[in-house]
């Protein structure tokens, strides 16, 4: 699992680019939290079309997660990118105001949907494309709020585990501050992926990579000294998370079918 880093710098750097530039957009834009993922995906862009095609926007709820504010800040000041402030709480508590919950996976999922919404918008006002921030870890389990932090135009991170994430980004010299921090999506306090998921991500890399890049069965991989439970747990969160992967399943009536038959990357005019 290891990776050549500058390698994959060069790759995803090309990547960034030649995605851009495919429908004629030069400018980039993505939500930066102050976690590791958006920044090496924020770091990758600057280093592939410079900072002025790069935006930013930082989007706390409130007066929360302070220190996470403080290192996107931090981190957007180094990489010279543009940045714009925008606290999404007035809209995400006017739509709670009327329809109260207790439970915080609605309104995390609110909030990850909300931040989504004002980057679409975003992303119509300054002629900019979205970058997305999933890494493969998040995909493949579904850790991750559909329509929201995984809506993207396209996403540099999404082959690589979160442990290659972090590598790439010791290599892209991200400050200390970022590539020590817990992972969390920051929806709600004391909420921290690893402790989410059940398991630490050195381990949950090493059995998704066992089970999807090595094709092995869970029973294989078992073999290999993991704990039954995990396997079957990660299995399970892959089986569950599906949908997320794809789009919608359209019902085929037709000869030429979106997603079955009509599968060109864009019309040709056939």
């Amino acid at each position: 699992m290891t990776i050549n880093a500058p390698f994959v710098e060069k790759v995803l750097t090309a990547f960034l680019r030649q995605e851009l530039s495919r429908f004629g957009f030069r400018n980039g834009i993505l939500g930066l939290s102050g976690g590791l993922d958006s920044a090496v995906a924020a770091a990758l862009a600057v280093r592939a079309v410079g900072p002025s095609h790069v935006i930013a926007l930082i989007m706390p709820y409130g007066s929360g997660f302070p220190k996470d504010l403080r290192d996107a800040r931090a981190l957007a000041a180094k990489l010279g990118v543009r940045t714009e402030l925008i606290d999404i709480a007035p809209q995400v508590d006017a739509y709670f105001a009327r329809f109260p919950t207790r439970s915080p996976r609605r309104r995390g999922n609110k909030m990850a949907r909300e931040r989504m919404s004002v980057l679409y918008d975003f992303s119509e006002r300054t002629e900019a494309l979205i970058i997305g921030t999933s890494n493969k870890t998040e995909l493949l389990i579904g850790y991750g709020t559909i329509h929201g932090d995984m809506a993207c135009a396209f996403n540099p991170l999404g082959d690589l585990y979160k442990t290659q994430v972090r590598a790439l980004g010791r290599h892209l010299g991200l400050p200390a501050a970022i590539l020590r921090k817990t992972p969390t999506p920051g929806l709600w306090p004391g909420q921290t992926d690893e402790a989410e998921i059940g398991l630490n991500y050195a381990e949950l890399d090493r059995i998704l990579y066992h089970l999807v890049d090595l094709r092995e069965s869970r029973r294989e991989v078992v073999a290999r000294g993991f704990a039954r439970r995990k396997v079957e747990r990660v299995a399970d969160m892959m089986r569950r998370s599906e949908f997320k992967r794809r789009m919608p399943p359209i019902a085929k009536l037709s000869f030429r079918t979106v997603g079955h038959d009509f599968l060109y990357p864009y019309d040709r005019g056939c």
